[in-house]
């Protein structure tokens, strides 16, 4: 996954200028399969690390189609930073925070405070904390914990739980919105 080769460079190329001109386009609100709301017809996410500096800001579906290599470059970001470790993301995961991120009609890209967490990680947290589930949905690379600079914890989660595609939690005191893919409820302050 790390090794990019010239011809998906300059496919990204490609799509990046694809992009420009359509991604401002008004996002749809089909509800296939009762999936999400709004993710539109290309289906762009940004976000950075700040625990590893790293940034992604990649087209990952058009018209349809799930572009494989984005999602793996989305699940490679989404890791666990902790250990490294990877997992494929669960596209609806992806779905619901671009989604969201289009209904809060923001240009700054998500900071991703957690997405997946090794089974080892869940568990260091768990001890420290109350508020990490045991059968987290993190560890099936189904969930993230987002924060946007210029949107509050309510703001975001009212437009996650608009989508009516999975769990939201509010964690004010944190500043961040879980999202999930797992069965729609909601929960905190």
């Amino acid at each position: 996954m790390n090794n990019i080769g010239s011809s998906s460079i300059s496919r990204r190329a490609l799509l990046g200028a694809f992009a420009a001109t359509a991604v401002s386009a008004a996002p749809t609100f089909s509800n296939a399969a009762g999936l999400l709301r709004g993710a539109g017809d290309i289906r762009r996410i940004r976000m950075y690390s700040g625990r590893t500096g790293e940034r992604i800001d990649t087209i990952y579906w058009i018209e349809g189609e799930y572009i494989a290599e984005a999602v793996r470059e989305v699940s490679l970001f989404m890791r666990d930073w902790r250990n490294g470790q990877a997992v494929a993301m669960d596209t609806r995961t992806i779905d619901i925070m671009t989604a969201a991120h289009n209904l809060l009609e923001v240009n700054e890209p998500y900071m991703l405070l957690s997405g997946y967490r090794s089974p080892q990680t869940n568990a260091m947290l768990r001890s420290n904390s109350s508020g990490v589930a045991r059968n987290s949905l993190h560890m099936r690379g189904q969930a993230a914990d987002l924060h946007l600079d210029s949107r509050s914890v309510n703001q975001i989660a009212r437009a996650a739980l608009a989508c009516r595609a999975g769990g939201v939690g509010r964690y004010s005191g944190s500043g961040f919105v879980h999202m999930d893919c797992g069965d729609v409820r909601s929960w905190g302050s």
